[in-house]
């Protein structure tokens, strides 16, 4: 009785002990970051068959303004548990590329207890580790990208605080006992139609890049694991048959001799082929092509146009503006009415911001 009675002792020390370091921080944790998960969540959880503490994925999908939970069920596989509406991401389709470009990223980032943070001025928020080491070799640079509440954002995925609040508590019981999860960021679901309307975009290579890891996951149901060597995402790489030392990957150098786990390669390139196919067949057809730069700064789901009227602004800046032909310069917002508040009204005299002023994270923001 005393043995089963210290396992069990055991066992909650170990789910409970992600929870008292999240965000480095030796303040008790509000109420908020400890809350347990609606009852109809927890209902949904035994419904799938997904244990509570079990891993999770997060994919975003900026033009569809939505983010999907997926939870790992008792067959050890991934399954979709929840779609959330996105309040509102900044920017345009594409990844960030320097601080200051409101561009919310994309890529594959790797969620510790660390860059979760209890105490944000956004209600609650999580850091997506932005640059990892791809964004790093790749120069590129900006801090503290955030998923968080308050439906503002600067480069983050805003969500409402209610909605902020079910996805953390996800991911902070995703993390007992683990050291990390992972989320996908992509700029809109990367199916044969999406990749051939955004065809003349220069991100395209970028994008059919993150189709590997994306494809790898939707066939494979299980999370890729993500390297990065020449500047380039590899996915599920492993040694070579009898090869005699593990992987050494180094960002920035030639990639070391590598095979791709042969099951997921294989499900994988079924995948690529059919939809290569059906991409093939929509250039000959001559889809229309989307414009490579929409003149907006992010975008928001239809779910929230009529609660937060005027928070999708004309764009302040061009993240590719070297890759495109000069535009007319648009009106801004200025103190004195701009012919902007003139078409769109008194919301977008409010600021959106996501800096040191209304932050207590780390050295800033959300």
């Amino acid at each position: 009785m005393a043995r089963r009675a210290l396992v069990l002792a055991a066992a909650v020390a170990a789910a409970l002990t992600p929870v008292t370091c999240l965000g480095q921080s030796t303040k008790p944790l509000p109420a908020k970051a400890t809350q347990e998960l609606p009852p109809e969540l927890l209902a949904l959880l035994e419904q799938k068959k997904m244990p509570k503490y079990s891993p999770i994925v997060i994919r975003l999908f900026k033009e569809e303004a939505e983010l999907e939970v997926w939870k790992q069920d008792t067959s050890g596989r991934f399954q979709i548990l929840k779609t959330y509406p996105i309040c509102r991401w900044s920017g345009d389709l594409g990844p960030k590329l320097y601080e200051g470009d409101r561009q919310a990223p994309e890529g594959y980032y790797t969620i510790t207890p660390e860059l979760m943070n209890p105490n944000s001025n956004f209600y609650l928020s999580i850091n997506l580790g932005y640059p990892n080491s791809f964004d790093k070799a790749n120069k590129r640079n900006g801090s503290f990208l955030m998923i968080h509440g308050d439906c503002w954002s600067s480069g983050c995925y805003a969500m409402t605080d209610e909605q902020i609040s079910e996805i953390y508590s996800l991911a902070r019981d995703s993390l007992s006992g683990r050291p990390s999860f992972q989320v996908q960021a992509y700029p809109f679901r990367l199916t044969p139609s999406n990749l051939a309307r955004h065809r003349n975009s220069p991100n395209l290579s970028f994008w059919k890049m993150l189709k590997v890891g994306n494809d790898h996951f939707e066939t494979t149901q299980r999370e890729p694991k993500v390297d990065v060597c020449n500047r380039r995402y590899v996915f599920d790489a492993q040694p070579p048959p009898n090869s005699p030392s593990p992987l050494v990957f180094n960002a920035t150098e030639k990639c070391p001799p590598l095979v791709v786990n042969p099951e997921i390669a294989r499900r994988a390139q079924e995948k690529r082929r059919a939809d290569d196919l059906e991409y093939a067949r929509l250039l000959e057809d001559n889809a229309p092509a989307a414009p490579i730069y929409s003149g907006l700064d992010g975008g928001m789901n239809k779910a929230f146009l009529a609660q937060f009227p005027g928070r999708v602004t004309l764009a302040k800046v061009m993240p590719y503006a070297s890759y495109l032909p000069q535009l007319p310069p648009v009106p801004w917002i200025d103190k004195d009415g701009s012919l902007t508040s003139k078409w769109f009204g008194t919301p977008f005299s409010k600021t959106v911001v996501c800096d040191a002023a209304r932050a207590s994270f780390p050295s800033g923001r959300c």
